[in-house]
């Protein structure tokens, strides 16, 4: 694979401030969604240098390295309508936007990086119009075979262009769940944002917390495919530029800690609810733009490698079998990171059925079906997907019972 697929940003993608620290590297990692056949487990992986820095300026946490998003993502393996979690989730939220932006059936509804259509499904169930913008072949096909109209792009400014055309001009609701954190060109696609919304417009997104990454040593989030690691301060700042305003936020507990912002075009007044000030008021007592909060999380990520090896090892030395629950980006970015292969756990389960018989992407564990726990009732299930922690814990309720153990790697390891 030729090495062009791959840059190394020099200025921070929101201000573009030159003034970039290091602070963690997770080492040479595979791109973490891309299963491999057991035809493909003597071929080369490709693996790029992963490497996570602040900008000193405005406050945004990053990626220093950008691998091409044409290989990331047009053929892609993450389908959100696999978890009950993300369903619940999903319902609730469509629910709440249509009720609070008073959204009609005439109204207009686009979702950046829609998936399989699962969101859209229930925007369009409550009697709106929707279009889905996804760049995976795959999943756009899904989408369009279950009635979700899907286009197989990146969104840009130029398909904007193309929606306000060819639909009803300015569109209600843009919403990104998720995929915000993982754009470069944020320029771009702000641009976009400009000639869709029209002054009622909002545009909603939902990502991962810095705040929560780093109290929570969440370090398996940060993987090629997130370039940003978002706080309050930096999107303010970033909205900011294309007089946009960043009108109210809320926390959520989906994966892990995340927060939904709301962003309209600027009026003649500041409108920004007390919950903006909130957030970033908090930003600041915990010195979350501060390199050495971030150094310090550094050696909370290197801990957590040191025990979680040195107890799976002691397992193992014991005969002890142990399985990994979830087979996820995150998971992946664990299993790498601390160099655990099929010498300290045998198998890796997931729910998704497009994995099953793949293997993982740099250790090679090869993915089954979970009920596979259930039938084989190994000793200890290492927790990987652990965002999902309460939802996996019911699924293994017989299986605890009977004396099966978790471990669970974030934000510490302990065994459960």
């Amino acid at each position: 694979m030729p090495k062009s697929i791959v840059k190394s940003i020099k200025k921070c993608r929101t201000c573009a401030s030159t003034k970039l620290k290091d602070f963690l590297y997770l080492g040479k990692m595979t791109m973490v969604n891309n299963f491999l056949t057991s035809y493909q487990l003597n071929d080369p992986e490709p693996r790029f240098p992963l490497t996570t820095c602040l900008c000193l300026e405005c406050g945004l946490v990053q990626t220093r390295e950008i691998v091409d998003p044409e290989v990331l993502y047009k053929n892609y393996v993450y389908i959100s309508s696999f978890s009950q979690t993300m369903a619940d989730h999903f319902q609730n939220l469509a629910k709440s936007l249509v009720s609070r932006f008073n959204l009609t059936p005439s109204s207009l509804v686009v979702e950046i990086g829609s998936n399989d259509g699962t969101l859209l499904q229930l925007f369009k169930n409550l009697g709106v119009k929707v279009l889905g913008i996804d760049p995976a072949k795959n999943l756009a096909k899904v989408a369009n075979q279950n009635g979700i109209e899907t286009w197989d792009t990146f969104f840009n400014k130029k398909v904007a262009n193309r929606i306000v055309k060819e639909k009803t001009g300015e569109v209600s609701l843009v919403i990104g769940t998720n995929v915000f954190a993982h754009i470069d060109n944020l320029e771009d696609i702000l641009a976009g944002l400009n000639l869709m919304l029209g002054d009622g417009g909002v545009f909603v997104a939902e990502f991962p917390y810095l705040v929560d990454l780093v109290q929570e040593t969440q370090f398996d989030t940060i993987y090629h495919e997130h370039l940003s690691y978002f706080s309050v301060k930096p999107l303010v700042h970033l909205f900011d530029r294309f007089n946009l305003e960043l009108f109210d936020v809320e926390r959520t507990s989906v994966h892990g800690g995340s927060i939904i912002i709301y962003v309209r075009k600027k009026g003649p007044k500041p409108t920004a609810s007390k919950k903006v000030s909130q957030l970033l008021a908090l930003e600041e007592k915990l010195n979350i733009h501060d390199i050495k909060t971030l150094n310090s999380f550094a050696k909370n990520v290197e801990k957590i490698k040191k025990d979680l090896v040195l107890l799976l090892t002691r397992l193992k030395k014991q005969n002890k079998k142990i399985v990994g629950f979830g087979a996820p980006a995150k998971g992946n970015i664990l299993l790498n990171y601390c160099n655990i292969d099929n010498k300290l756990i045998d198998y890796l389960t997931d729910n998704i059925p497009y994995k099953h018989g793949l293997y993982s992407p740099g250790t090679h564990l090869q993915v089954f079906p979970q009920e596979k726990i259930e039938q084989e009732k190994p000793d200890y299930v290492l927790l990987l997907a652990w965002n999902f922690k309460e939802e996996i814990l019911r699924k293994l309720k017989d299986y605890r019972s009977k004396g099966g153990k978790v471990i669970v790697p974030i934000p510490k390891v302990e065994i459960l």
